[in-house]
């Protein structure tokens, strides 16, 4: 079992910048992939960058540029720097971690508001 604690959403102004942190606790070993998704009313979950233990990092084309993952193995954390952001980034985000047995785990979300 993994635990994931999100936090740093909020609102912001269009332009502004957010980060979001993501600790995770519990069974941290089987932890392959960690990252973020996001989600809007209606719409499905869509990645938005993520990370693997080897360093390899995949975002979202609508962010590339703009934001940047990294993460923390030591902490077994996650962060998410965002810049320029727009009033599409708005959405619900959630942390993600991927075991090495294929094990989805998400964390509880965190509300990220973009004022034009």
């Amino acid at each position: 079992q993994v635990l994931l604690e999100e936090s740093g959403g909020g609102l912001v102004q269009a332009g502004g910048s957010l980060r979001l942190s993501c600790v995770a606790s519990g069974d941290i070993r089987t932890i392959n992939v960690m990252g973020w998704y996001r989600q809007t009313p209606g719409k499905q979950r869509e990645l938005v960058a993520q990370i693997t233990s080897g360093g390899s990092i995949h975002y979202a084309d609508s962010v590339k540029g703009r934001f940047a993952v990294s993460r923390d193995n030591a902490k077994t954390a996650v962060y998410l720097e965002m810049n320029s952001l727009k009033p599409e980034d708005t959405a619900v985000y959630f942390c993600s971690t991927v075991t090495w047995a294929m094990t989805n785990y998400w964390g509880q979300g965190t509300q990220v508001t973009v004022s034009s």
